[in-house]
């Protein structure tokens, strides 16, 4: 355990300058792009740009030969910012880990289009996967953040089309409630150095542009009906106002009879996996998430 790791970090990240005041879109987006530049890509992968149901995607190998299966990745972002290239540290190092190939999918962002373009541009990515051949049993949905939200209600899409689950789903701090009604949005307020309950109702009201956040395709942690889902695995950190997101979507996964591993890591920040390298727990994860996708990728 690297508790001095842990609390180094949450010093650091506290210590960063804050905006003075309200951020453009523009600005929240470069501020994004910054952040999540500013870590290492592992070596040992190879990218190249793709499309993949009418988006443009980026496809990440492993560079001494992919083992079977598909990876399809989501990015974060608040539904409003981020790119495949934003989250590749987080994309490569699940590639690296389990040797699978993964497709990072550039869909759709708020407020030029809000909700549920996302969520079709995810669900026609699927489609695309599943019309080229893929066995829908050798595809894993992961993601982070927002993505890993789109893991889900992508997933809740593919069902009600009437198409095959995937074969498992892993998230990272999932982003998975519009209504934001969990507990941790106020007790981990002040803890959590990145979100605040106000700058979530901002993101919030561009991905909604005034829709309804009662409905599952918004708020799967409080809403939806996960039968029939594949098994689901959610990291996530104590320090975080997403928290209970992952917590409640568990205890919605259990009630329908859904394999779920509520995976949480004491005083670690939002998407803590990122700091790979650098925070034993993220390696941790990683390790953790590559067994949770290889097992159930190579099972079948």
């Amino acid at each position: 355990m690297s508790r001095k790791q842990r609390q180094e970090l949450d010093a650091e990240l506290k210590r960063a300058p804050q905006p003075a005041g309200p951020l453009t879109i523009d600005e929240a987006r470069a501020g994004l792009a910054a952040l999540m530049g500013s870590f290492t890509v592992p070596p040992g992968i190879r990218r190249t740009p793709t499309t993949l149901g009418g988006r443009p995607a980026v496809l990440v190998e492993p560079e001494s030969g992919a083992k079977p299966g598909t990876i399809l990745y989501f990015h974060g972002g608040s539904f409003s910012q981020g790119s495949p290239e934003t989250a590749m540290v987080l994309t490569a190092n699940l590639v690296l880990r389990t040797g699978i190939p993964a497709i990072s999918l550039d869909y759709r962002l708020a407020p030029e289009h809000p909700f549920p373009t996302g969520i079709a541009d995810c669900l026609a990515a699927y489609r695309a996967l599943l019309d080229n051949g893929l066995d829908p049993e050798s595809v894993v949905f992961a993601g982070d953040s927002a993505g890993g939200g789109l893991t889900v209600t992508t997933c809740l899409a593919a069902r009600d089309a009437g198409l095959p689950m995937p074969v498992a789903i892993a998230t990272f701090s999932a982003g998975l409630d519009q209504t934001r009604t969990g507990a941790s949005i106020g007790t981990k307020q002040g803890i959590d150095p990145f979100f605040t309950a106000d700058g979530l109702r901002w993101t919030g009201d561009l991905y909604l542009a005034g829709q309804d956040p009662s409905q599952p395709l918004a708020s799967p942690a409080v809403f939806a009906d996960l039968t029939g889902f594949p098994p689901i695995l959610l990291q996530v950190g104590t320090n975080e106002l997403l928290l209970d997101d992952s917590v409640r979507l568990a205890e919605r996964a259990r009630e329908a009879g859904v394999d779920v591993i509520l995976d949480i890591t004491a005083d670690v920040p939002h998407v803590f996996q990122a700091w790979a390298d650098t925070l034993d727990e993220a390696d941790q994860a990683f390790d953790r998430a590559a067994l949770f996708v290889s097992q159930h990728v190579h099972a079948n």
